[in-house]
């Protein structure tokens, strides 16, 4: 049973487990659509400039993704209205938060 004691930076343990589920959904989701548009850009490789072009793709995305999925609790907040404003989470990914965080949440992805 969950207690009403906050953990680690005012999450439940139940709170965590839902933050990561959708964290990790998100990733996935993230890495998929990678996938998609590498796999778009392989097929129109004709030469070494469009490899370059391609490593220099992968390098920017791996940058974007390292820096954005980044699960440290006390920004996972503003980690997730970026995810809901860019359509790699939704809402009811995160049931089971706490309101307010949801509500935190809702209000920064409309930003």
């Amino acid at each position: 049973m969950e207690t009403a004691v906050a953990g680690v930076a005012g999450w439940t343990d139940l709170e965590q487990g839902i933050a990561r589920q959708a964290f990790d959904a998100a990733y996935g989701r993230a890495v998929a659509g990678l996938i998609s548009a590498v796999q778009v850009q392989v097929e129109q490789l004709g030469g070494a400039e469009s490899i370059w072009q391609l490593h220099d793709f992968l390098s920017i995305q791996r940058h974007e993704i390292e820096g954005r999925f980044d699960f440290r609790l006390p920004g996972l907040l503003f980690v997730f209205a970026s995810l809901v404003k860019d359509g790699l989470v939704c809402l009811d990914d995160l049931d089971g938060l706490d309101p307010d965080k949801l509500a935190k949440i809702l209000a920064m992805s409309r930003m």
